[in-house]
């Protein structure tokens, strides 16, 4: 499929198809206007319609084109491009390269993403998409390619552990691999290869939440300047990066409201993880008393409500490793990552018989779903199934109900 770009440097538009698998792209000396637009999109259904009849030559739309003597020779006769001596069975594709189609679906969809999050995309297909699928024509990649990738994958140590790569990271790898080949099935009208290929079982998550004696030995026992901090995080259930990009102008003393609206990703400013996120979390007194000895730190310092000496936030891995893991080893509590104060946050809400529409809404979740299948395992008072809290409804309301005995009934019938 052909498309209109422009080159910034001379504003000037160009043409950019795809010819035998090779990305072509041909500058014209038409400024980028709305006509000069329209002149080019005839040009655009006319290539379009001789390459679909074979009947496209180079030299007659692109006369004087450097790109003329690479396709002198048209592919019935000689390949100007042979494979590989392994790949020579392959037939010629007139499909794009899977490295020059993942830079254009890149370019489309990365408007739609966090900055955080379209880093994560870049880095998947520069370091381990493209080298593998890069010079394959993307209608030429087999279902047997990618299982056989995914094989592999599974096999590969993990950064920095001495484990292989977990279910949830091979699937995060093979998202914009499925999303890539789909749209090129899509465009070149070929049949998808991720037809009946399921993301594979993620293993269910550990959730390990602190009580509230193990919470209250954290607060008496960790360092003052850092007390607020963990506080805050304990009794609101706020993610990490929502707490480390927590504004003063978003704490409202005065209706006891914090809210969510922003997030620090690998020190940026970022959307919240999603629409649902924006959210009101009402403040305990604990909260309250907290935020309130906080601004007398940082106030006059910072925007940011926590922050390093410098004013600028938190950088949550330094804080984990030189705060957190060095208190729970002296305290002898098993390790567990910052992120559990959001668990034990919802466990304690759960405990205390608080509506869990409420506690969804303050974790930032749409539905309660979550919230049961996680997290309600560990209130004995929402899990026993002994029926007693049953009985005891109806011994409250409805003391006068006796059931008769049968010796009785059998008497009276008599």
């Amino acid at each position: 499929m052909a498309s209109i770009q422009v080159r910034k440097r001379t504003n000037c538009l160009i043409i950019d198809f795809y010819y035998h698998g090779i990305r072509c792209r041909e500058q014209t000396k038409l400024k980028d206007t709305t006509q000069n637009r329209k002149r080019l999109e005839k040009v655009l259904e006319r290539l379009e319609a001789a390459m679909s009849s074979g009947e496209f030559r180079y030299e007659q739309f692109f006369p004087g084109s450097q790109n003329i003597q690479r396709f002198s020779v048209q592919p019935e006769h000689k390949n100007p491009f042979p494979a590989k001596a392994d790949e020579q069975a392959l037939p010629m594709s007139n499909c794009p390269l899977f490295r020059d189609f993942a830079e254009t679906w890149f370019a489309e969809r990365e408007v739609e993403w966090r900055n955080s999050y379209r880093k994560s995309m870049r880095a998947d297909i520069d370091k381990v998409l493209v080298p593998h699928f890069g010079d394959r024509a993307v209608d030429q990649i087999t279902k047997a390619d990618i299982l056989s990738f995914r094989a592999k994958l599974s096999k590969v140590t993990a950064r920095g552990k001495t484990t292989t790569l977990s279910t949830r990271r091979i699937n995060k790898i093979f998202e914009p691999l499925r999303q890539i080949l789909n749209e090129a099935a899509d465009r070149f009208n070929f049949r998808t290869v991720f037809q009946g290929v399921k993301a594979l079982k993620n293993r269910k998550t550990d959730i390990r939440p602190f009580n509230l004696d193990e919470v209250s030995l954290i607060l008496k026992t960790i360092r003052p300047d850092y007390r607020p901090y963990y506080t805050v995080r304990f009794f609101t259930g706020m993610r990490t990066a929502e707490v480390d990009g927590l504004k003063w102008k978003y704490v409202d003393f005065e209706r006891r409201l914090i809210l969510v609206r922003e997030t620090i990703v690998n020190g940026e400013e970022e959307y919240t993880k999603n629409d649902g996120s924006q959210r009101e979390i009402r403040m305990t007194q604990l909260v309250y008393d907290a935020l309130k000895l906080q601004e007398q730190t940082t106030r006059h310092l910072s925007p940011y409500v926590f922050c390093n000496s410098t004013g600028k936030p938190l950088d949550h891995k330094n804080v984990t490793n030189r705060v957190w893991y060095p208190l729970l080893r002296h305290l002898g509590l098993e390790l567990r990552r910052p992120y559990h104060c959001r668990h034990t946050a919802a466990t304690l809400w759960l405990a205390a018989g608080e509506n869990p529409e409420w506690i969804a809404r303050q974790m930032g979740h749409t539905t309660t779903e979550m919230l049961f299948r996680v997290y309600s395992r560990f209130v004995p008072n929402l899990t026993r199934q002994d029926g007693s809290a049953f009985e005891r409804l109806l011994l409250q309301n409805m003391p006068s109900v006796a059931v008769p005995n049968l010796n009785d009934a059998e008497v009276s019938h008599a």
